[in-house]
């Protein structure tokens, strides 16, 4: 098999610029129930890049939780990687692939934490077995094995048999207040159709098309 020689092209559609709303916000909700009415698997996948205190960026895939104008939303452990690097540097970057329409959506914004009656409500709606699932994981943190894992879930599942389970103090979520968003769809002989919404500062939203 030769990498190189994997390829194809992307016909599915091009892109102009009336064909976009002035808001990136409910171009992006329209583009996202797009994705949704065509069945595709986690239509809300979206990947998280931070980056470390050395310049080393990271990512990883996380589930939207929320999207209005005030940004994109995100739940997770407040330990984690992800959290601890953007206590250091709040400036993310997010992309929606989704491939099976031959889109994309990159937004650059800076990560702000949710007030804790926020979390909670998403917290108390997840399943159970996820809020237990998010007591029982010290993520990104080593552990000897899955069955030590799924030890301490099941110790958990005991411990909470009864009532409600509680927020954990190491719970959180961010809101990602964006500064510029990049649209992009596919085009034949990659010839792709690239809009950046970019946010001015009166708060409005100027739109520029970018070669590809």
């Amino acid at each position: 098999m030769k990498l190189e020689d994997i390829r194809r092209e992307y016909t599915k559609g091009g892109l102009r610029r009336d064909m976009l709303d002035e808001s990136p916000f409910t171009q992006f909700d329209v583009w996202l129930k797009q994705v949704v009415d065509a069945g595709f698997p986690d239509p809300t996948a979206m990947v998280v890049a931070t980056v470390d205190e050395h310049g080393q960026p990271s990512q990883r895939i996380v589930l939207l939780k929320h999207m209005d104008e005030q940004g994109f939303v995100f739940f997770t452990n407040t330990g984690s990687r992800k959290a601890q690097e953007i206590q250091q540097n709040s400036k993310v970057c997010l992309h929606f692939p989704w491939h099976g329409i031959e889109r994309q959506v990159i937004v650059y914004g800076e990560a702000k934490a949710l007030p804790t009656s926020a979390v909670a409500k998403y917290f108390l709606s997840r399943p159970k077995e996820s809020q237990l699932a998010a007591w029982a994981s010290q993520q990104s943190r080593p552990v000897s094995s899955r069955k030590m894992l799924m030890e301490t879930f099941h110790a958990m599942k005991s411990k909470f048999a009864n009532g409600d389970i509680p927020l954990p103090d190491f719970w959180g979520g961010y809101c990602v207040v964006p500064h510029k968003i990049e649209f992009w769809q596919g085009g034949e002989h990659r010839l792709h159709d690239r809009f950046m919404y970019v946010k001015q500062d009166d708060g409005n939203w100027q739109v520029e098309r970018l070669n590809p």
